[in-house]
This record gives C-alpha cells, sequence and structure tokens, in this order.
C-alpha cells in the first residue's frame, strides 16, 4: 500500500455547544492521515513552524505516518485556525485564519513519496494540488477535494486540475457552485463532464453520492447520537475512504462502494470528540466493527 495525502498541518482552536479546545492539533492532512492509517501507512507532505511540538511528530508518527514530507519552518509559526459550530452544528463560523508558513509553501516531495500509487490532494490552492500532482511519477488514483474560495478566485487553475485527476469530493454547496446546477444529481454529472471519472458530493450528517458514468450512489451517514466536534469529519470521510483504496487496490464499483462506508464510519468516530482524539483512541478491530454494523444497517432484505 502507497497513499499519499498533501494539505494543512495546524493548530485548531474549536468552540461547539459541546465544549471547547484551543490550540489543538489539527489541519486537514493530520485528519486524512489519522483516518487512513486505520488500513495502512501514510505519507503526509506539509509544512510547519518551529513552535510545532516534537510530541506532535512522535504522536503522528506512532501511527504509521511517513513525515519525510514535513518540512518545517525555523522561526516560523504554524497555521492556525479558528471556528464556531452553532445550533445543532450544522451552522459554522470561521473566527480567525492565519496562514503563517502555509501562505508561501511550495510542496517539494522526497523521492522517496514520487512513486505513490494512490495521492490525495487536500483542499489547497490549485496550483498548490498541480505542483504537487507532477511530482508523483505514475499514480494509479488521484482524489481532490476544494472549496469555495478556489472556485470563485481560482476557477480556471481548478478546471485544469480536474481534467488531469481521478476524483473530486466536494461539499453540496460548492458542488452547486462548481456548476451552476439546480440539484445535487445534476451537479454529480457535469462534475464529471469536467474531467474526474468520479464524484463524491458529502451532505454532512445526511451522508454523501457517489457519481460514476454508470451510475449514482446515495450513502447515508452513519448514525452517531452525540456530535461533539464535526472539525475535520469531511477529511476524515477521505481518509477512510483513500486508505481502503488504497489497502484493497480495488476500483471497481464494489470497492468503492465499500471504500465510501469505510469513510462514512471514520468520519463517525471523528465527530465523537474534539479535535483528532476520537481517531487517536480508537483502533483498526473497532473501526471494522462499525464497518460491520453499518452493512448490516444498509442490507434490504
Amino acid at each position: 500500500m502507497s497513499l499519499l495525502v498533501a494539505g494543512s498541518v495546524a493548530f485548531d482552536s474549536i468552540k461547539t455547544p459541546a465544549g471547547q479546545l484551543h490550540d489543538t492539533l489539527g489541519g486537514a492532512a493530520v485528519y486524512f492521515s489519522l483516518a487512513a492509517s486505520f488500513h495502512g501507512p501514510v505519507r503526509l507532505v506539509g509544512v510547519v513552524g518551529g513552535d510545532f511540538p516534537e510530541e506532535n511528530r512522535r504522536l503522528l508518527a506512532r501511527r504509521g505516518i511517513d513525515l519525510a514530507g514535513l518540512e518545517t519552518v525555523a522561526g516560523g509559526k504554524t497555521f492556525r485556525w479558528a471556528g464556531e459550530y452553532f445550533d445543532n452544528m450544522n451552522r459554522r463560523e470561521t473566527l480567525s485564519v492565519e496562514l503563517n508558513v502555509l501562505k508561501d509553501f511550495q510542496p517539494k516531495l522526497p523521492a522517496t513519496f514520487r512513486d505513490t500509487e494512490f495521492v490525495f490532494l487536500a483542499n489547497s490552492a490549485p496550483r498548490t494540488q498541480m505542483s504537487v500532482l507532477e511530482q508523483v511519477r505514475s499514480p494509479r488514483f488521484v482524489m481532490a477535494d476544494t472549496m469555495d474560495l478556489w472556485i470563485q478566485t481560482q476557477r480556471q487553475d481548478l478546471l485544469d486540475l480536474l481534467e488531469r485527476i481521478d476524483g473530486l469530493v466536494i461539499n453540496d454547496s460548492e458542488a452547486l457552485l462548481l456548476t451552476g446546477a439546480g440539484n445535487l444529481v445534476e451537479a454529480g454529472k457535469e462534475i464529471l463532464d469536467l474531467g474526474p471519472g468520479r464524484a463524491i458530493i458529502k451532505k454532512g450528517e445526511n451522508g454523501a453520492m457517489l457519481f460514476t458514468r454508470e451510475q449514482v450512489v446515495p450513502l447515508p451517514a452513519f448514525p452517531v447520537h452525540d456530535v461533539k466536534d464535526p472539525t475535520g469529519a469531511g477529511d476524515s470521510f477521505a481518509g477512510g475512504l483513500m486508505g481502503y483504496l488504497a489497502r484493497s487496490k480495488r476500483l471497481d464499483g464494489a470497492g468503492f462502494k465499500a471504500a465510501l462506508a469505510h469513510g462514512a464510519v471514520v468520519a463517525s468516530l471523528c465527530v465523537e470528540e474534539f479535535g483528532v482524539r476520537r481517531l487517536l483512541e480508537a483502533e483498526a478491530g473497532e473501526v471494522e466493527h462499525r464497518f460491520q454494523r453499518f452493512c448490516e444497517l444498509l442490507r434490504i432484505e
């Protein structure tokens, strides 16, 4: 199994109706890597400042995450994000963003990373995502994430990227913004017309939809009774999905459905605690047990 993620490593400050946490380990690449590590080792590409604790490195390394691609800017400050969730946690307000060392980051893949088969380009500027893709020799499957900022400000760069990748994962409002479609089924099909062979539209607590040129597959979210913090759920979903694909090496319809379910299961774990705590506490056996329960819930006789 060879799986690479390029994205942010951060300190998050989070407030929800269930409590709050200050300067906790976060970032898209971290959530993705921890989620994917239930299936096997992960290669992480990102940047941190000199303020990034050694304990965080040890914590990630213990989970089989290769940090050879994690650049450290001496004297620099790590990316910081602060946000607050309201009501039933479907509404979020970003309180502050400090790009710090992430602002001028130009990813450079170690030579040992360039033969990676499965690649995930976490949410960042499309040009940055493209620069990572161009450093991988011959990937078997590449998936990317994006957001409304890039759709609105760097649309052409994003469209160029979509022609080069195999899959796009995007949330429902962003899918409508990208395509101008009137509903999600139409949006999913239009994303496929832009280049990717697969599109996954995330719908938060309502699950996700997989679009291929042959079919549309809706999948509910795994039911969670006590949501404490939704931060990182989407990146955890992508990590569980890509981790399963990299381990199984299955890209057929049935394999992708199983990957979606694994993504949903890991995302359900993520939201049960603040930050990455639940992902760190859980073990692979617990993930597999929850996956089997999910399959039972989805089975129709």
